[in-house]
């Protein structure tokens, strides 16, 4: 079965797309997607004066506001309709997540399979509506408490701000999850992806202006180049290396006939949690900054003023923060997305084992060791991607959208997006053979 699925997917070609109109369906349906979500980002909120917004942007574009607009795909550069974005919907994802591994009502509906999934992800929902409103108040009071920002200050702008606000978070977590139903890929990864991609062209053209009025010199444009390259390679690399587990099945006897024993693998992803971490613990990092914000004209106190400047983008508190972020959630998502002991007991109930290893807890306890040292791995590869970048940023003053950060999430995205295409359309061809050949049994038949 697996030489015929490699001989397929070595055959693909335009041909076998052409043919798939079911793949092109959703591949069309994930782009009108993302356009809408383009377009939904150049609507700006009702109220605000943009030369104002912009000039008060510009001010603070170097701080962590950066790091949110390059995450809103540059809503929050123009204050648009979706300036919170998807993020609200990944806080609140994080916060079920964690709360199933506590609370143990959530550990059962867990457990109850789809019935019991729906209803944790209406809890991400009001979850994700009580996030945003308190972030959507928090930049509506910062927008009126600023000087011009706000052609006419009042309760109504208030309200209709955080309307809005809410309204478009809400439909993006909507519009991702019909990406993922009805299209290519995950949808929120797509549209997170989308917003960074868009704005890449922007941050290229401002490195380039700054080597050329003279604040970058030729040489550390030149290393950006080569990292950049670099860790486009590392990332392509690590995403498709695995640990593979050599797994084997006994002789059986099926009336007089006595079948040999197989051998297959139990594929361990040296990175299982994907982009997930990253994106995690920028979501949580970004909480604060929606309190700042735009609230310097407020009179805050002075703990809270040193808390907010400290985690900083390139701040080291900001640094540490974010490593330590990153390798939780690698660990966390591993634990929530593989789970050694269900491995164990399906290889058990299919009489598989692995040599030299008891079938059941020894087994268990092995897969749990061995996949333990591989998430170290990957932990750290995440880490190192993430902050060598970052460090170059908060060094060079290199636009944010060249950080690590963003290009883990612009190559994963697209590594997963093309190997879903690739699944589809050797589905497609499976079912012509399928297909072809039924018909040939029926003409013999005849």
């Amino acid at each position: 079965m697996a030489s015929a699925a490699e001989q397929l997917a070595s055959n693909l070609n335009f041909s076998a797309f052409s043919k798939a109109d079911e793949l092109k369906k959703r591949i069309w349906f994930t782009l009108g997607a993302l356009l809408v979500y383009r377009l939904g980002t150049y609507i700006p909120l009702p109220g605000i004066n943009l030369a104002a917004y912009a000039q008060a942007f510009n001010n603070q574009a170097q701080g962590i506001l950066g790091m949110f607009n390059m995450f809103a795909g540059g809503a929050v550069e123009r204050m648009a309709i979706f300036a919170l974005g998807i993020m609200p919907y990944i806080s609140a994802s994080i916060i079920v997540q964690l709360m199933t591994s506590v609370v143990p009502a959530l550990e059962q509906l867990k457990k109850d399979g789809e019935q019991g999934r729906k209803v944790i992800n209406q809890y991400t929902r009001y979850g994700t509506v009580l996030l945003a409103t308190v972030q959507a108040y928090a930049i509506a009071a910062g927008l009126q408490g600023s000087q011009g920002i706000v052609t006419n200050p009042g309760p109504f702008f208030m309200f209709s701000t955080v309307i809005t606000l809410v309204g478009g978070t809400m439909f993006l977590m909507w519009l991702g999850e019909q990406i993922t139903a009805r299209g290519i890929g995950n949808g929120i990864s797509l549209i997170i992806f989308s917003g960074i991609v868009a704005n890449l062209p922007q941050a290229i053209s401002g490195t380039l202006e700054l080597g050329r009025t003279g604040a970058l010199s030729t040489g550390i444009i030149l290393a950006i180049i080569v990292l950049t390259v670099a860790v486009i390679g590392i990332i392509v690399f690590v995403e498709r290396a695995q640990r593979r587990l050599l797994i084997q099945y006994p002789k059986r006897q099926v009336g007089n006939r006595m079948f040999q024993g197989d051998t297959s693998h139990l594929p361990l992803k040296l990175n299982t949690a994907g982009v997930i971490p990253p994106i995690f613990a920028s979501s949580l990092l970004l909480l604060p900054a929606t309190i700042a914000g735009f609230a310097q004209s407020h009179q805050m106190p002075a703990w809270a003023t040193t808390i907010l400047s400290s985690l900083g983008h390139g701040q080291p508190a900001y640094m540490a923060l974010y490593a330590a972020m990153i390798v939780f959630f690698a660990f966390f998502y591993t634990a929530l997305v593989f789970n050694p002991k269900d491995t164990a007991d399906q290889l058990k109930k299919h009489s598989g084992f692995i040599p030299g290893i008891r079938p059941g807890e020894r087994t268990a306890e092995y897969i749990d060791y061995v996949l333990t040292r591989v998430t170290v791995l990957g932990a750290i590869y995440l880490v190192v991607i993430c902050m060598l970048p970052e460090f170059l940023i908060s060094w060079a003053g290199v636009p944010f959208y060249l950080g690590g950060t963003s290009l883990l999430i612009v190559v994963s995205v697209t590594l997963d997006t093309v190997a879903q295409i690739q699944g589809h359309l050797i589905a497609h061809q499976y079912e012509g053979l399928i297909k072809k050949s039924k018909l040939r049994g029926g003409k013999r038949n005849r």
